[in-house]
């Protein structure tokens, strides 16, 4: 019969291919996604009406993620704690932001761009996702990244999230509203009642 350190090494394994296959298919269907985004956005190249420059898009978001991959792999910043409950409440987290990224996606449509940009049928998205959190695209990953330093036990991981991606997207965020708050007047109430990257428990009126 197996004895219990055998049984519980196979679990951690069982484990991990399903972190493994969850991870790596959440990457996979968000870029997919910004795949289409660029199609989109390349066919709205007319309609645009003011674009604004950011050093936060989707190239330098990529070389920060590839470098949390580099720091996950190669396991620099690891600590042993496993704890199947914690990864399974890691896990529900990762799925959701995979969900938040590509609903958020779909409400956003034709007003995605890979920089700031303000088009001319540009539409304020309030609903669904765009209900919960005001950056949902921007907040999922946050999300992910956080469950992920959970699920690969890798405190740098959640370290580089909060003190390098979360400032940043807090950037890029800020220059939206920005240009936001030129065309849309109710953006301020939108801005009281829906919070930019966690739902606000309190809201402002």
């Amino acid at each position: 019969m197996k004895n219990l350190f055998q049984m519980s090494i196979e679990k951690i394994g069982l484990e991990m291919t399903i972190i493994n296959l969850v991870v790596a298919t959440g990457i996979t269907l968000i870029y997919m996604r910004v795949f289409i985004n660029f199609k989109d956005a390349k066919k709205q190249e007319e309609q645009k009406k003011k674009e604004v420059k950011s050093i936060v898009e989707t190239v330098s978001m990529s070389a920060f993620f590839l470098v949390c991959a580099i720091v996950t792999l190669f396991k620099i910043g690891t600590f042993n704690f496993h704890n199947t409950i914690l990864n399974i409440f890691a896990l529900i987290v990762y799925i959701i932001g995979i969900m938040f990224n590509l609903l958020g996606r779909f409400y956003l449509g034709n007003n995605w761009g890979n920089n700031v940009v303000i088009y001319k049928n540009h539409t304020l998205i309030t609903k669904g996702v765009y209900g919960i959190v005001r950056h949902p695209l921007y907040a999922s990953i946050i999300w992910m990244l956080y469950a992920v330093g959970i699920l690969y036990q890798n405190y740098l991981v959640i370290i580089l999230n909060s003190i390098i991606f979360i400032p940043f997207m807090t950037y890029r965020a800020k220059q939206e509203e920005k240009e936001l708050m030129l065309v849309f007047k109710e953006y301020k109430d939108y801005q009281n009642k829906v919070g930019m990257f966690f739902p606000k428990l309190i809201k402002r009126k």
